[in-house]
């Protein structure tokens, strides 16, 4: 058999993990350094939060209201997202202008809710017996049932089979039970209600949004966790003016509220992919990488929610808002977003733990030698979890340059090409950030050059039968 590290020797030296670093400061602006950007810089990142209103809305994702419940961080953010596409429906739903194309916003915005109840989903189903979660357990026949004219909604019903009594609860606060009352989004809230009775199947507990929660599960106190009328009271930014009379102002930052929650949501799972790292847990760190890479998509799609939008309303509201895009793209105003990107990035600098061995000071192939013995099954003792974890990991890395390379391409559709890289050299690598991020190097290169040698070697292998 062809020896699968022979060519190891002539192959260029493993890359330091400090290099690597430094060849990336460029592309990403630093958090850290934002004070040293320019006065026009600063102000427009601090001006974009204010217009978001994201103070007080992080003061919603940040407060602990329950402190056993270990999902909190992730689920609090996630359900205020979902909330927020409820509102958002209705504003799409309720534009009085004859020319806004409202059936294809009823189909992205069913579509981004179904999307978000599926990650929810998926992290609600770690939990075991709820985990500390706020639950209303109504299936004991000892219940109280409201008062007649009571704004609270309950269903009584009974398993087939059982004479248990089953009470469903709707929440008080939510747009959604409301928006299946309304003739208009009906069908949409109908959708939303069925995906969530579906996707909740393996989760401990349900929504309590007007699902029909068939297997009689526990209903999540959603008003208490999700604070829909505190959230609510922040739909109107300190721009909604009638000065402004620009029905893409709602649009644009209804969109953009939805887009941060989600990465406050990514700043979470990135926090708890290192410690289950550390931990050594690989494949609960793997299932994290995975949902991280489906939350990266989902900010694409809530992105491309926008392409929906009036092109003269839009860029009409661009300069209304003085939005400028001569020196850099609007996604770096967002601090939080430049920080879950580094952090997914810096996600390599967990690679020599999980095979186990330390970087060579002399750079020497040592990561990828470790990287080829794993994925070439060289290695017992169970660590099928560290294949699955560095496979999601690399897929990470594909979602992130994903995103700013379709964000790139999204500027251009809404704003044209020279507007949207205003004086920026179109076409220069070195010019445009978006264009350096996704034209960077690997984030994993020992993972790279050994799948690399891996293909090299079955090529080889299977030329000689």
């Amino acid at each position: 058999m062809v020896d699968l590290y022979r060519k190891t020797k002539t192959m260029s030296p493993e890359i330091s993990l400090a290099k690597i670093s430094n060849t990336y400061h460029s592309a990403i602006p630093s958090p850290t350094r934002l004070a040293d950007r320019s006065n026009s810089l600063s102000s427009a990142a601090l001006a974009y939060e204010q217009y978001l209103r994201l103070p007080e809305l992080a003061s919603l994702w940040t407060a602990r209201d329950f402190p056993d419940w270990d999902s909190e961080p992730l689920l609090k953010p996630a359900l205020q997202a979902l909330e927020i596409t409820f509102r958002f429906i209705s504003v799409a739903l309720s534009d009085p202008r004859p020319y806004a194309d409202r059936r294809e916003w009823s189909r992205r915005l069913e579509s981004l809710a179904c999307r978000q109840v599926e990650l929810i989903a998926a992290v609600s189903e770690a939990e075991e017996s709820g985990g500390g979660a706020p639950v209303s357990d109504l299936s004991s026949s000892s219940r109280i049932l409201p008062r007649a004219g009571s704004s609270l909604s309950r269903e009584v019903w009974k398993l087939p089979g059982s004479a248990k009594a089953v009470v469903n609860r709707t929440s008080e606060s939510s747009l959604l039970p409301r928006l299946a009352a309304w003739d208009k989004s009906e069908g949409i809230a109908t959708k939303i209600q069925l995906e969530i009775e579906c996707q909740m199947r393996r989760s401990p507990f349900t929504l309590g949004l007007g699902e029909p929660n068939l297997s009689g599960k526990p209903n999540l106190e959603y008003d208490r966790v999700c604070r829909p009328s505190d959230l609510h009271a922040l739909k109107r930014g300190p721009f909604d003016s009638r000065r402004l009379r620009n029905r893409e102002n709602e649009s644009f930052f209804t969109a953009h509220q939805i887009l941060e929650s989600w990465i406050r949501v990514a700043n979470g799972i990135l926090a708890r992919i290192g410690e289950r790292i550390d931990g050594g847990d690989w494949e609960s760190a793997a299932g994290d990488c995975w949902l991280l890479e489906r939350t990266w998509k989902l900010l694409s799609e809530i992105e491309d929610l926008l392409l929906l939008t009036d092109p003269d309303d839009f860029l009409r509201l661009k300069n209304q808002l003085a939005i400028q895009t001569e020196s850099e793209a609007l996604c770096f105003r967002s601090t939080a977003l430049i920080e879950i990107t580094r952090s997914s990035r810096d996600l390599r600098m967990k690679v020599p733990a999980i095979l186990g061995v330390e970087v060579d000071p002399k750079g020497g192939p040592r990561v990828q030698e470790a990287a080829m013995k794993l994925f070439h099954h060289e290695i017992d003792g169970g660590d099928d979890g560290k294949i699955h974890l560095l496979q999601a990991m690399m897929a990470v890395e594909a979602a992130v340059k994903r995103f700013f390379f379709g964000y790139g391409q999204w500027t251009v559709a809404v704003m044209g090409s020279v507007e949207a890289r205003g004086n920026r050299v179109i076409g220069s690598e070195g010019s445009d950030p978006l264009i350096r991020l996704f034209m960077e190097p690997p984030y994993f290169p020992s993972l790279d050059a050994a799948k690399t040698f891996l293909g090299d070697f079955w090529r080889r292998e299977d030329g000689r039968l």
